[in-house]
């Protein structure tokens, strides 16, 4: 809310909310969560350590909220079955390309290797959102081998930037992933 052309505290609380969490996402990304500080995070947002503090409480407070993941994936129950693997590689990799440090997926991916919170949350992440939106007919399986695809090119692609895998334009990531996911679908 403005008012007289000033942000109100409401706009303003949000405005540094969302910045703590873009800075928290792309740290929590490049460093991992052991070697990301509090007062790394701020000083990225440009802000005071205390106000991480007080919108998060601890470290553990900021990585869940930064790691709260909406993978927004489509209707696939309206994608015929022999686009289904394409329809779910295009959709990662679109997701991907736009602004890989800040996804949470990707700094989710990242931490679970290391620390056990973000493993829970990445098994939570495919079990309530993949596995219902493959169809009751793939169940957790289907949906657990699918991950293996879709992690594996958020590893090699985004995280590590393998040159093959870095140097091939987005549609010739989908051309190439897609009959791997096809497969275990």
């Amino acid at each position: 809310m403005k008012r007289d052309g000033v942000a109100t505290g409401e706009t303003r609380g949000g405005q540094t909310k969302a910045a703590i969490l873009r800075a928290a996402r792309e740290r929590f990304a490049a460093q991992g969560y052991e070697r990301t500080t509090i007062r790394g995070v701020a000083a990225d947002a440009g802000i005071d350590p205390s106000m991480v503090m007080r919108y998060f409480g601890n470290k553990e407070g900021l990585f869940d909220a930064a790691l709260a993941v909406d993978l927004r994936l489509p209707d696939l129950a309206a994608v015929p079955a022999g686009e289904l693997a394409q329809a779910l590689v295009r959709h990662f990799v679109e997701r991907w390309e736009g602004d890989p440090a800040d996804d949470a997926l990707l700094v989710l991916l990242r931490s679970a290797v290391t620390h056990e919170a973000a493993a829970a949350r990445m098994r939570e992440v495919f079990a309530a959102q993949v596995a219902p939106a493959l169809g009751p007919d793939r169940g957790e399986r289907v949906a657990g081998l699918v991950a293996t695809q879709l992690l594996g090119l958020a590893l090699t692609r985004y995280l590590l930037r393998l040159p093959p895998m870095a140097g091939l334009s987005p549609e010739e990531v989908i051309a190439a992933v897609s009959p791997g996911v096809a497969a275990v679908l």
